[in-house]
């Protein structure tokens, strides 16, 4: 993967995973019509990795091997102070100071934000309800705890940002009480990884995607309120796995 296309990724998903104004220029896109996924490669020549690539973003998460995977190692802190509504998704920004190690490096939480239904499916099943914890590490390479959300019991932790949810698509608030990620995620943390691709335009690859298997209770209130002001499915439909195995 070239470094500046890697950078520039990133920068992408840390200005807002999913919004359709990431840089000058570039081309609107949506996740039905004529600006829908089946579109995204061919609407700017910097989306080509959409139709292209061969490391796509989400999967069918299957064909495990065993490979007695290290833990992830967190270190979070109580940090989201910024929710905004980028017309893609509802998006907690972090502050500095939290961040996960994998490989003997140190990725540094950026933001989170969800999709409804789940993007990632594992073993055919899909949740309700996806997190996507964004991390880079110093050189803007790309690290996605993903977290898949059950319709049980509330989340109270969760409530932090949802009463502040923005409703309309551009619009920003800063949460009055900073919402705590590790409170957002299963105590169990062992998980899944594979070579992926960011889930929207420019759909770049290289990313690292360590995904729980474990979940987390949420109630199908938290998951409407969502959903009632995205106004549509925010999931990218799964793509190939081709040559790659899900390590476990």
């Amino acid at each position: 993967m070239n470094k500046t296309l890697l950078l520039s990724a990133a920068m992408v998903a840390l200005a807002g995973c999913g919004t359709a104004t990431h840089a000058a220029g570039k081309a609107k896109w949506s996740y039905s019509g004529d600006a829908g996924p089946e579109h995204w490669g061919s609407l700017h020549a910097s989306y080509t990795a959409c139709s292209a690539g061969k490391n796509q973003s989400p999967i069918n998460l299957t064909r495990f091997v065993d490979s007695a995977l290290k833990p992830i190692g967190f270190s979070y802190k109580s940090g989201g102070r910024e929710i905004l509504n980028n017309g893609h998704t509802i998006q907690v920004n972090y502050a500095p100071g939290s961040k996960i190690r994998v490989d003997g490096k140190s990725f540094e939480l950026k933001q989170f934000h969800f999709h409804a239904p789940s993007e990632n499916t594992i073993e055919g099943h899909s949740y309700p309800l996806e997190g996507h914890f964004v991390h880079a590490d110093a050189k803007g390479n790309l690290a996605v705890v993903a977290v898949m959300y059950k319709v049980e019991s509330p989340l109270a932790e969760l409530d932090k940002a949802w009463r502040h949810m923005p409703g309309r698509a551009g619009e920003k608030k800063t949460l009055p009480i900073p919402v705590h990620a590790d409170a957002l995620m299963p105590k169990r943390r062992g998980y899944y990884r594979f070579n992926g691709s960011l889930t929207t335009p420019p759909c770049t690859e290289g990313v690292r995607w360590l995904v729980l298997n474990t979940y987390k209770e949420i109630s199908a209130a938290q998951v409407k309120a969502f959903t009632k002001v995205m106004h549509h499915p925010n999931n990218r439909p799964l793509q190939p796995l081709n040559a790659r195995t899900v390590l476990e």
